[in-house]
């Protein structure tokens, strides 16, 4: 079975994670600067077989989209489904999970401050991609 990408887009830095074999557990990948995204997708596709990449959808409290970053988000989105076309995109919301992301941070010692917003994303991405999985089977079970 292929793996799931997820992606925590950053205007600046993005964080990455990726699932098991077995689309059971997500874990933390990498974290990279943003315009560098698309050269190491290509250059990690070569590798690895995603069969779906899942894309946090930025909100506000009031469930609005949070316009400012879903902008970016969405030219991302269309560059990378041109040239990867049978990759499956899906969107989950993305609200809190830098909160819990940085709880956990703490919960860890985490204390490097230059490394702090590269962990933090990376963290981020992992939360992302492990709420679509439970979402997920949620939804077969049902």
């Amino acid at each position: 079975m292929a793996k799931i990408l997820g992606i925590d887009y950053g205007k600046i830095i993005t964080g990455l994670s990726i699932t098991d074999e077995k689309q059971i557990f997500a874990f933390g990948l990498d974290a990279i600067f943003t315009k560098n995204l698309m050269k190491f997708l290509k250059n990690f596709l070569v590798y690895e077989k995603i069969e779906k990449i899942v894309v946090g959808l930025p909100k506000k409290l009031n469930n609005q989209k949070e316009i400012s970053v879903e902008t970016d988000i969405q030219k991302f989105i269309s560059k990378f489904h041109v040239k990867y076309p049978k990759i499956i995109i899906e969107r989950v919301d993305e609200r809190f999970t830098s909160k819990m992301a940085f709880d956990t941070m703490i919960k860890l010692g985490l204390k490097k401050k230059k490394k702090k917003k590269v962990i933090l994303n990376q963290i981020s991405a992992t939360i992302i991609l492990q709420s679509y999985l439970s979402l997920s089977k949620t939804k077969k079970k049902n």
